[in-house]
């Protein structure tokens, strides 16, 4: 049958066919009805693991063959691995089939490479499927990369530091643990450093025979040594020059990709916005009344602790929902009002700072806010978080009170147009209802873009924010 089908092919007739369709119609491309398996080769190296529908189906469905066809599976047998005409393909496995290359996977839409920061295994470790063996540090997450096989690591071929794009083959795999050299400490074969220097040595002492069996040379006579002229006493540093310290105190490390998009952004921001900020301060004692006496009937419903956050949150989306210009943005000479809420919460984790979107927090209740809440914070510390979590965004709460700060100016972060800051909250002494009580008050700061958003709008939302702290029964009563 194939001889066939190539004696029509060679012929060149206008009817010469391949598997039952015309040459010019011969592309990959099926009908929309048509189920098939046909891709690229990047995506099916991106597949990973080998497989065997996209070993076999997807090779030839780039010929224009749809995989449920009869002509398909009539050809199948003549283009199997014994056959002529079969072209190799493998997607991680090596030519004797026990060996697996690990590869960097797709990292997102918007990433097209990233930093290899660290291995997490060393070769001759034992590894199971889908474990993560090395970490990829891209401008906005770390990502794992996992191994496609159980087995052993047989080495690395990819280096720390190294810029690497999905695809890119880090590791080998031996699925067997065969060929994989267990060296232990005390027995790591000497550098070539090593060897030279005990080469040197060797050749020096071979040398040294040589120097005393040759016969003493006679010494001629030498001019008695010049006297040396007194070297110039140093500089001494005038009083208005600074000491600096010594080099050797100092240490110099690269900036990770994460580190240098954060220093990026904020500088972008501060060179496009006109900031500006404006503060007010808040009674805590309604919020907190509040939170204490339903602590234990909301966890109990709920499953999640009430929090003070779910309360700004809320009073945040009543302050947008009243000012709308603080949810919008500038784009060229046009302003994008945005009729949708979705509030950005800034968290620092040890490797920077990353902000979690809470989307359409206007239709959320508090325990969801809540819920929602814990669950961006958990997989921010952990480095879990993926690329769509940190998308978007209208508008961001920063809690800087965490740590203990009293007051700041948070920077905007674009492309939105207002920050709230919320600070430490400390007993200070407030006049209410004629007398001198302690309350616990809290700064609050919101820094605005002055292009877009005018002082009126901006104290009005901060007022708005804090008459909802300090009294939310006005959300009850939407007043």
């Amino acid at each position: 049958m194939w001889a066939i089908i190539r004696r029509k092919v060679v012929n060149g007739s206008s009817s010469a066919s391949v598997f039952g369709r015309p040459l010019r119609e011969t592309r990959p491309v099926t009908a929309p009805a048509t189920r098939s398996y046909s891709t690229n080769v990047k995506e099916r190296l991106l597949l990973g693991r080998g497989s065997k529908i996209v070993g076999s189906a997807g090779l030839h469905g780039c010929l224009g063959c749809p995989i449920s066809s009869k002509t398909f599976r009539e050809v199948l047998p003549f283009l199997q691995a014994n056959s002529p005409n079969y072209m190799p393909y493998r997607s991680f496995s090596s030519d004797n089939g026990d060996l697996v290359d690990a590869v960097v996977p797709f990292m997102g839409e918007s990433i097209t490479d990233g930093t290899l920061a660290n291995f997490l295994k060393q070769p001759g470790d034992r590894v199971e499927v889908d474990e993560p063996i090395a970490q990829i540090e891209t401008d906005k997450v770390t990502i794992d990369v996992a191994s496609p096989e159980a087995g052993i690591l047989q080495k690395f071929v990819a280096n720390e530091g190294d810029t690497v794009e999905p695809g890119t083959k880090i590791a080998i795999i031996s699925k067997s643990g065969e060929g994989v050299a267990h060296v232990a400490p005390s027995e790591q074969p000497p550098s070539k450093a090593d060897s030279k220097a005990s080469a040197g040595k060797e050749n020096a002492v071979k040398e040294k025979p040589k120097e005393e069996t040759s016969l003493p040379k006679p010494k001629a006579e030498t001019s008695p040594p010049r006297p040396k002229a007194p070297s110039p006493p140093p500089n001494k540093p005038s009083a208005t020059e600074p000491q600096l310290p010594p080099k050797e105190r100092e240490r110099r490390v690269p900036m990770t990709r994460l580190r240098k998009r954060v220093a990026t952004r904020l500088k972008d921001s501060q060179n496009t916005f006109a900031m500006l900020s404006t503060f007010n301060e808040v009674d805590m004692t309604g919020l907190m009344k509040l939170r204490s006496d339903y602590k234990d009937a909301f966890v109990e419903k709920h499953g999640v602790k009430l929090g003070l956050m779910s309360g700004f949150i809320k009073a945040a989306v009543s302050g947008l929902q009243n000012q709308p210009i603080i949810n919008a943005v500038i784009d060229g000479d046009d302003i994008i009002y945005r009729d949708y809420i979705d509030i950005s919460i800034a968290v620092g984790t040890p490797k920077g700072l990353v902000v979690p979107v809470i989307r359409n927090a206007d239709k959320m209740n508090f325990a969801e806010i809540e819920k929602e809440i814990n669950t961006l914070a958990k997989k921010a510390n952990d480095g879990s978080i993926s690329i769509d979590e940190m998308a978007g965004g209208s508008f961001t709460i920063s809690n800087g009170g965490v740590y203990g700060s009293l007051l700041s100016t948070p920077i905007i972060n674009p492309p939105q147009s207002a920050i709230l800051g919320m600070h430490s909250i400390v007993n200070r002494p407030m006049f209410v209802g004629g007398e001198i009580v302690s309350r616990p008050m809290m700064y609050i700061a919101l820094t605005y873009d002055h292009r877009l958003i005018d002082g009126r709008e901006a104290v009005f939302f901060l007022r708005r924010i804090k008459d909802v702290v300090e009294d939310p029964r006005r959300l009850l009563l939407d007043i």
